[in-house]
Order: C-alpha cells, then sequence, then structure tokens
C-alpha cells in the first residue's frame, strides 16, 4: 500500500518550480534576466538618478566641512575685530558679528552656484570676486594674530580651515558642473544620441517609426541635416557602414555592430535590430537567417 501511494505521489503533477532544466535553459534564463536588469540599469531616468544621489552626496559633504570651517574661524576673527577691548563690553561683543557677516554672504555666493552650476549657468566676474574677497578676508582675519606673534604652528594651525573652505568653495562648484555633465552623456550613451540631448522627432539623423509590435525602428530615410557641420555621424551612415560589413554566416548582434562600425553601445542595439531586419539573409545564408532572427529577438528583448 505504501509503496503504491508512493508510486501514485510520484506519477501525480509536480510544481513546475521543482521540474530539473538543462543547463542551456539555465543559462537562457540568466540572459533572460541579465538583459532586463541592464535594461533597466542603463535607463536614462535610472542614471540620471544615480547621478543627483552622487550629487546630493557630495553637497551633504562639502555643506558640512565649509560649514564646521567656518565655525572654527568664528573665535579667532572675534578676537582679530575686538582686539584689547574688555570682555562683555560694546566693541567685544559687536566683534562677534563681523564672522557671521562675512560667512553668510559666502555661504549665499556658494548657495546660488549650487543652482548654476546644476543647469551649466556661468556666473559674472563680480559672483567670483565677492566669493574670494570673502574667503581672502577670513584667512587673513583668521591668521593675523599668529603671524604678528611669529608663531609658526599657530600660523598652521589657523591657515587649514580657511584654505580648506576655500578649496572646497571652488571644487564644489566644478564637481557640481561635471556632475550635470556626466548626467548627460549617460543619457546620450542610453539613447544612443552621439549630440546634443535627444528631442521629440528625429533621433540621430533617422525618423523612428513604430511597427506592428509597438518597437520602433528607425526609418531607412538618411536625414541630410543630421551631423552637417557638427561633426556627428547619422543613423543611416552607421546603418550603411554595418551593412557593408556584414557577410552571409555572420550573426548580428550589438557586440558585432559596435566592432564593426565604432559606434556607441547605446546605439548598437538600434542598429543591430535594423540590420537584422534589412539584410536579405533568408536569401543568401538560411542558417544565418535563423541565427539573425535570434539575435534579432534577442535585441529586441535587451533594447538599449
Amino acid at each position: 500500500m505504501n509503496g503504491q501511494a508512493a508510486d501514485h505521489h510520484s506519477a501525480g503533477p509536480q510544481d513546475a518550480r521543482h521540474v530539473p532544466s538543462t543547463r542551456g535553459q539555465r543559462l537562457a534564463a540568466e540572459a533572460a534576466d541579465a538583459a532586463e536588469a541592464r535594461r533597466y540599469q542603463t535607463h536614462p531616468d535610472v542614471i540620471a538618478l544615480r547621478v543627483e544621489q552622487v550629487r546630493s552626496q557630495v553637497d551633504r559633504c562639502c555643506w558640512a566641512g565649509i560649514t564646521l570651517g567656518l565655525a572654527f574661524t568664528m573665535t579667532n576673527v572675534q578676537q582679530f575685530a575686538a582686539g584689547h577691548s574688555p570682555a562683555w563690553s560694546l566693541p567685544w561683543l559687536a566683534a562677534w558679528v563681523l564672522d557671521p557677516t562675512v560667512s553668510l554672504v559666502l555661504l549665499a555666493i556658494l548657495r546660488a552656484e549650487q543652482v548654476t552650476a546644476r543647469y551649466q549657468v556661468r556666473t559674472g566676474v563680480w559672483v567670483r570676486g565677492a566669493k574670494w574677497l570673502a574667503l581672502v578676508a577670513t584667512y587673513v582675519m583668521n591668521t593675523w594674530a599668529s603671524y604678528a606673534a611669529g608663531t609658526l604652528s599657530g600660523v598652521v594651525l589657523h591657515s587649514v580651515p580657511p584654505l580648506i573652505v576655500f578649496a572646497a568653495a571652488e571644487a564644489v562648484t566644478d564637481l557640481r558642473d561635471k556632475l550635470t555633465e556626466a548626467a548627460h552623456r549617460g543619457h546620450r550613451e542610453a539613447t544612443g544620441d552621439t549630440g546634443t540631448d535627444p528631442a521629440p522627432g528625429p533621433v540621430n539623423g533617422a525618423a523612428e517609426a513604430v511597427n506592428a509590435n509597438g518597437d520602433t525602428e528607425p526609418d531607412a530615410r538618411p536625414d541630410t541635416d543630421a551631423g552637417a557641420g557638427s561633426g556627428r555621424t547619422p543613423f543611416a551612415e552607421y546603418l550603411a557602414e554595418a551593412r557593408a560589413a556584414w557577410s552571409p554566416g555572420v550573426v548580428i548582434t550589438p557586440a558585432w555592430v559596435r566592432q564593426a562600425t565604432g559606434c556607441s553601445r547605446g546605439l548598437s542595439s538600434r542598429l543591430a535590430r535594423a540590420l537584422a531586419a534589412s539584410v536579405p539573409a533568408s536569401v543568401t545564408d538560411p542558417a544565418g537567417a535563423a541565427e539573425n532572427r535570434a539575435a534579432q529577438a534577442w535585441t529586441g528583448g535587451a533594447g538599449q
């Protein structure tokens, strides 16, 4: 009875999740998962979000360092401004206002540059001059007593915070500008645009047409305006170069397209789809046709 029950259970339906698969099926599933993950990892919005996260971390660290450095200089500036005035006298109390006055002007300029650098807007000479004046004034007032006393250790001690603030104020502006450029470049790589940021309409000199499956395929008509006077290579030119390099028996993949044309990684998927759909592999090489159809399906699943 127990043996019959065991045979009955073994003959029954099994959970699909526990059905053993071949090594090829497991590799195919892993390839599909990797293609889906990469499609989202290289999405322009994901790239921009990651750059913005790094930008926020850089801003927080720089603001913390600048604020702590300015706070360290406050007592030295107060002593410089108060001189030999008695404690709690009016000149002694007014001396505490000097450092916040300079620091607030500096922080206001840095806060404005945080926005202008975000959108790569260049500021005028007065903005940079005011920032340098505030930094130099902070340094001089912070180290004057040490220079007057001739103590080298005091000069070094009181020079480090103002110089760090000065370097951070200059570096953070350039870092924000470069982070914005990195976001734009990552967006161009992800969308396959080799020039300016993509806009509605033609992309890389080729108009997009939507096929029956909802995928976008580049129009075969060359865009005569693409790349004119800008040094950019139109999509149609890349496609013609890939078509000339292709021969029967060659499996069309994004990696092969990049090797044959030197295009970007983001553009290679679109080129591979367009080339696999246009080459007459079914006539010249039936075996290659099946491989190219599989490659076209793969590139369509992997996307950009």
